[in-house]
């Protein structure tokens, strides 16, 4: 005959401990002592005692689940964005529950209508379609927002971002540090805030070395790498010189360097290449990219904090950094100009 499922009363028995701090161990409460909690967790575990998901919610008010919304899940960017924000939830007994928005507001504003609709207790999301308005308005209701790589003001306080203006100076004093003054760009959408201040970094420091930017060697690009292939080859199409190329991000980075390539250029001593993020993919290609540092898995750690902090309540965590500095990582794809 199959044995009744334990209860929370032969847990609280096995431990020696009361009712009450079962309950407090299930539902993730910060005030148990660990010595204490695992004492609960190893009698829970013995008597094969699973807690009701839905008796928790009740009881708890919250449904234990964070709602991430992103553009995509292609690609190591949001890989990590996402990897970082589930690893901290998830040591908080919390789950991720994903949509994806493909940089469109019509369907951004599905995707937080779905996660909300499932009872998700804060939204975490990458977005650009959404404007301010729509994000204020949002955090207004019952589910909290926070953002990553965006400041939108009146919320603040929930907004994760990067210093892509001094990202876009430093990729391109790389290259005029090297000597470098007739230098291509390959941007991203210039819709987007990021790609926008990435190129206003990118114009400061060639104002800084007096070089003038040149709008013939700009080419809008997408973020994905095919663009970067066909970017390369629409500005060797100019006939204008160029002896560098700078792309906002690492993937376009990767395209351009394979046109290159089919074009029989020697990377980097006839063309170098820098790009944007830091992705995996940055130290496997030929040459190995040098490239702006991304801190997107530090932010993702800390967006999830936030919520830990001020949705779950969970004391003792640090959220007090919202703007991250870039780095640039120096690898083996720019030649230094005599």
């Amino acid at each position: 005959m199959k044995r009744a499922s334990a209860n929370m009363y032969e847990v609280a028995k096995l431990a020696d401990v009361s009712i009450a701090t079962v309950s407090r161990v299930v539902n993730t409460d910060s005030r148990v002592k660990e010595k204490t909690r695992q004492k609960v967790l190893s009698a829970m575990l013995s008597l094969g005692y699973q807690p009701n998901s839905i008796a928790q919610s009740l009881a708890t008010r919250t449904s234990n689940s964070v709602g991430v919304l992103v553009s995509e899940l292609h690609g190591a960017f949001y890989g990590a964005m996402l990897s970082a924000i589930e690893e901290t939830l998830r040591a908080a007994g919390k789950f991720v529950m994903v949509a994806t928005g493909h940089d469109r507001e019509d369907q951004e504003r599905e995707g937080i209508r779905f996660l909300v609709g499932r009872n998700c207790d804060a939204l975490i999301v990458h977005v650009s379609g959404l404007t301010d308005k729509f994000l204020v308005e949002q955090n207004k209701k019952h589910t909290p927002v926070v953002i990553v790589n965006r400041k939108v003001r009146g919320i603040a306080d929930r907004c994760f971002s990067l210093d892509n203006e001094l990202g876009g100076y430093l990729a391109a004093r790389s290259l005029l540090d090297a000597q470098h003054r007739k230098i291509a760009y390959i941007s991203g959408p210039l819709d987007w805030t990021d790609a926008q201040q990435r190129l206003q970094g990118h114009k400061r420091a060639l104002a800084e070395a007096n070089v003038a930017f040149d709008q013939r060697l700009l080419y809008e690009g997408d973020y994905h790498e095919a663009t970067g292939s066909r970017a390369l080859n629409h500005l060797f199409g100019n006939g204008l010189p160029f002896t560098a190329v700078i792309c906002a991000n690492d993937e376009m980075a990767a395209g351009a360097m394979a046109a290159a390539h089919d074009r029989g250029l020697k990377l980097p001593d006839e063309l170098s290449i820098v790009g944007f993020d830091d992705a995996p993919i940055s130290r496997y290609i030929y040459p190995k990219l040098s490239t702006v540092h991304y801190p997107i898995t530090d932010m993702g750690h800390m967006a999830a904090r936030w919520v830990l902090q001020n949705v779950y309540k969970q004391e003792n965590l640090d959220v007090r950094q919202r703007v991250f500095k870039p780095n640039f990582v120096d690898r083996d794809s720019v030649s230094r100009l005599a």
